[in-house]
């Protein structure tokens, strides 16, 4: 930058709000060139913005380390101080906040631009007084002016940080105490907008319009907030009074908190300033002279010899470390860029490829990269290794080395360290780009890594906002403070907004504040829903009171639901038809809503019950019903319609014919292991019966009914007492069968022989749906001792089955004979009944599959000889196959007493043993027993007899020579 001693120089020294950065922009766009050098490179794009608002993008250049847009006519030049062109002959410049001279990182870079950097018409040094005497040694020509703050600044003392003011700064000193500020402020607060050095000019830009569009009232600050960044600030608190400056932990000077506590109170607005956290207490002296702007002047300033040699690399080392030529100035300590060159003259690799002078001028242009990923020096001197590598050969840097490099951090996902870091990372590329030379195609690789920037500055102002930005609480605190009226707005969804933030959702009448809320947000929500939601609530409970029974429901763990909605529960009442109803109604909805919900529920749970055991609660109205019946009645309404015989068989046995007849009118059956309502066995009157009777026994967590559909189910541990034969079912061994298929079995089973031994047929394995070894333990269950054998496999001849197969074709299909009172019945004289069957109850014939013969008796012998033999001719190639069968016999009965003239009965040559009319009275030799006759009604015998003679006409043919023959002709005597 050329030197003249022509222009005008002078010093515009003050405070904080002065305008003096406003007056050397007027001052600059009063001439017809300018550059104008600034300390940040988010306060340059600050003052850019600025000016090109005013002349237009056309005629202003912006030059940063990481930036630069020059336009072809550009007039105006805004920069960092490390980026201003020494080229330019410009009527005017002028550098900002030059008392930055003493700094001992950057100072040498002020001073340079002290002493050398002139307009030909006019130079402009703004900054504090306290570089006056400086600049008065140094520049014996210069002139002062001196400017006053607008604003008074006052000391407040120390605060928490929940007492902070609205539009107050809090100041940290690293990256964690800011963002532990910054979390703490949102959930008290509602959050803050961040703003800190490392931030991208886009990131800092969209975090400081949060702050003065009023969506949040505090900003978290890095020191860079006292580098002129001129925001609406009433208040600044620090948080600390030490800092790290690069090298060591040090406690701030007076002048420099001055310069941060100086951005509060804008133009002619007073400003405060004080401590929170855990900073200590500021001294008085120290007060006093932020208050005052009293300081003491700076003694020396930072310097670095610019006159550089590059005949070699040690003679610029050299020219590097020249001492200064005078007392105000003191020589910089090493910076960055020569701790890298020496590292990098120390290689051996490029200590022979530095030649002549033009390889030592490129070799420190490489080494003035700013190290902007702070990963360590040994990582930064290896990227400028390989940079020179790359230049020095002519080329430039490869476009597809780094084209990798920036894919890589072209990443806008993870939390706000990575994208911090991929920030740092691409501000190096863009860099790069910018340097003439480097790149064949600058201005590609330029906006390349520009867009790069931006999407990261977007996704990092993202996840800022989302982390540090708690909007909801903000907005809802300033309208509750307002006391403007709330108005909720309500989704199909139950999502509860105000003013666009969720702060809900709406369950039927109960109201859950957003589970993501912290406990600081949850008065603030909880208030503002109450003030909301009230016309909400009256306007649902019209619509839920007149809502038709279709839309409401009971869940298999006794709670109501009003569609989606759980808008109560059952609890237990006076008997178990008569369940209780308690309402979810928010205490803030008021006890006229809860009563209104708990009247309506009320009336969906009679209907429902009414429907689902019509016939029970018929039952128990029966007035006609008396004695024993009357009391097996009020016994099935408290089992609601499912009752284990043995429970209640002395009273079954009490009936009389014309009670029995009674109780079937209203759809009893009495079977042999159950008494039960067919009709309350479907699922829907199922599952209610376990709720009614879960809440009947205090359970907290209710069993849950079985599938509809399965005859059979696995017996799990834990079950409540009673949970299979409410459910419909009867547990035997690990499975349960439905009741209602195991009198079906049981009727299948009656006739057999269980002394002599029986296998199980493939019918009685359809109807429970098991397989051969699952069925064994499902009759063990019921009281069978299943003994497992094998045997050879018979195949039947091929004609002789496919004859079969054709006649089986041919037969039509026959519909299923079913008794008209659903009772078991048997035939014939008494055979060995199931365990725990009652004899008494066994009245006629059983009943038979569709289309088949009753089944005959099979033996536990070997195959017949012949037959083996064929089937033995047959596989003479083939192994013999064997398949698994079990005999099934009556387990020992444990101590239970044969009733008097039972000894006659037994198994005699596989004939049925089951007893009918009076043959009862008689054992099987003919002669008269003990017991007598069970009376039963003659008009239900000759019944259950014409409907078995009914069934018989679909059997096959009788061998003459079969038990069954004679039994066959002594029915059709009777």
């Amino acid at each position: 930058m050329a030197m003249s001693r022509h222009g005008q120089v002078t010093a515009v020294l003050g405070p904080t709000n002065t305008g003096k950065t406003h007056y050397a922009i007027e001052r600059m766009l009063g001439h017809r060139t300018g550059v104008i050098g600034l300390p940040l490179r988010l306060l340059a794009r600050e003052v850019y913005d600025r000016i090109v608002a005013i002349r237009g993008p056309s005629v202003v250049a912006l030059i940063t380390g990481e930036e630069r847009i020059v336009p072809p006519r550009a007039a105006w030049w805004v920069c960092t101080v490390e980026a201003m062109p020494t080229d330019l002959l410009p009527d005017f410049l002028a550098v900002d906040e030059i008392q930055l001279c003493a700094d001992p990182d950057r100072g040498h870079v002020f001073t340079d631009r002290l002493l050398n950097a002139r307009g030909t018409s006019e130079t402009l040094f703004m900054g504090a007084d306290s570089i006056k005497p400086r600049i008065a040694n140094l520049i014996p020509e210069a002139q002062f002016v001196h400017r006053d703050r607008f604003s008074r600044l006052t000391w407040t003392g120390a605060r928490k940080l929940s007492r902070i003011p609205s539009r107050s700064a809090i100041v940290g000193f690293s990256v964690d105490d800011v963002y532990a500020i910054a979390e703490l402020l949102r959930r008290q607060k509602g959050g803050a907008a961040v703003v800190m050095g490392a931030l991208s000019p886009r990131t800092r830009n969209a975090q400081v319009a949060l702050y003065q569009n009023g969506d949040v009232d505090h900003l978290v600050a890095t020191d860079a907030i006292g580098m002129g960044l001129n925001l609406d600030i009433n208040h600044v608190a620090f948080s600390g009074l030490w800092k790290f400056d690069g090298r060591q932990r040090r406690a701030l000077q007076p002048n420099e908190l001055a310069q941060i506590a100086g951005r509060a109170g804008r133009y002619t607005t007073d400003g405060t300033f004080g401590v929170t956290g855990d900073a200590g207490e500021l001294d008085a002296d120290t007060i006093e002279s932020i208050e005052e702007n009293r300081f003491a002047p700076l003694r020396k300033l930072q310097w670095r010899n610019h006159r550089l040699e590059f005949g070699t690399v040690r003679a610029l080392i050299e020219s590097l470390e020249a001492p200064p030529d005078h007392p105000d100035l003191l020589r910089a300590r090493e910076a960055d860029d020569l701790l890298t060159l020496r590292s990098l003259s120390a290689l051996p690799s490029l200590r022979d490829d530095v030649r002549d002078g033009r390889d030592v001028r490129l070799l420190w242009d490489v080494c003035r990269v700013p190290d902007f990923r702070k990963v360590s020096p040994t990582e930064h001197v290896s990227l400028c290794s390989q940079l020179f590598s790359f230049l020095r050969t002519g080329k430039g840097i490869p476009e597809d080395w780094l084209s990798s490099r920036v894919s890589r951090i072209d990443r806008t996902d993870g939390d706000i360290d990575a994208l911090s870091k991929r920030l740092a990372y691409i501000r190096t590329w863009t860099y790069v780009a910018q340097r003439k030379g480097w790149i064949d195609d600058s201005d590609h690789w330029r906006n390349e890594t520009r867009a790069v920037e931006d999407r990261l500055s977007d996704a990092l102002h993202l996840r800022l906002t989302q982390r540090f930005v708690d909007r909801r609480t903000s907005v809802l605190m300033r309208r509750l403070k307002q006391r403007e009226s709330l108005v909720a707005t309500v989704t199909e969804t139950g999502e509860v907004s105000i003013d666009d933030q969720f702060i809900g959702k709406l369950e039927g009448f109960r109201f859950q504040l957003d589970p993501n809320a912290d406990a600081e947000q949850v008065p603030t929500l909880r208030a503002a829903a109450i003030a909301a939601l009230a016309p909400v609530f009256s306007l649902r409970s019209d619509k839920f009171y007149n809502a038709p029974d279709t839309e409401f429901d009971i869940t298999e763990q006794g709670g109501l639901m009003w569609g989606e909605h759980a808008v109560g529960r059952l609890v237990a009442g006076a008997d178990v038809l008569s369940p209780q109803v308690k309402p979810f109604v928010d205490e803030d909805a008021g006890p006229e809503i809860a009563e209104k919900v708990r009247r309506r529920l009320g009336h969906f749970v009679d209907r429902r019950i009414a429907a689902l055991f019509e016939p029970l609660i018929a039952m128990r109205d029966d007035e006609a019903l008396s004695g024993m019946a009357r009391g097996i009645a009020f016994r099935l309404v408290e089992a609601l319609g499912v009752i284990p015989r043995s429970e209640i068989a002395g009273d079954i046995k009490a009936l009389e014919q014309e009670q029995r007849a009674g109780l079937r009118k209203h759809g009893v059956r009495f079977g042999q292991f159950t008494i039960f309502m067919p009709l309350l066995l479907k699922p829907a009157p199922t599952r209610m019966r376990l709720v009614l009777c879960s809440l009947m026994d205090g359970l907290t967590e209710f069993p849950e009914s079985p599938p509809p559909g399965l005859v059979t189910v696995p017996v799990t541990e834990g079950t409540p007492a009673k949970y299979h034969a409410r459910a419909g079912y009867r547990a035997a061994g690990e499975r349960a069968i439905r009741i209602d298929m195991l009198e079906r079995l049981a009727d299948m089973l009656r006739p057999l022989d269980a002394r002599a031994g029986f296998e199980a047929t493939p019918d009685m394995l359809s109807i429970c749906g098991l397989t051969l070894e699952q069925f064994a333990k499902l009759m063990e269950g019921l009281g069978y001792q299943a003994q497992e054998g094998t045997r050879p496999k018979v195949r039947a001849p091929k004609a002789e089955a496919a004859a079969e197969t054709t006649a089986e074709a041919d037969k039509p299909a026959e519909p299923e004979a079913t008794g008209e009172t659903g009772e078991t019945t048997v035939s014939g004289t008494p055979a060995e009944p199931m365990p725990e069957a009652e004899s008494a109850e066994a009245a006629s014939e059983p009943a038979e599959a569709p289309g088949e013969a009753a089944p005959e008796q099979e033996q536990p012998t070997d195959p017949a000889p012949e037959a083996t033999a064929e089937a033995s001719a047959e596989q003479t190639d083939a192994p013999a196959e064997t398949e698994t069968y079990y005999i099934f016999t009556r387990a020992p009965r444990k101590n239970r007493q044969r009733p008097q003239g039972a000894q006659g009965r037994g198994a005699r040559s596989g004939k049925p043993q089951g007893k009918s009319g009076d043959q009862r009275a008689k054992g099987q030799d003919g002669r008269k027993g003990n017991r007598k006759p069970d009376r039963k009604s003659a008009d239900d015998n000759r019944k259950n007899q014409k409907d078995r003679g009914n069934r018989s006409r679909h059997q096959k043919p009788m061998d003459p020579d079969s038990p069954f023959a004679a039994l066959a002709a002594l029915k059709d005597k009777i």
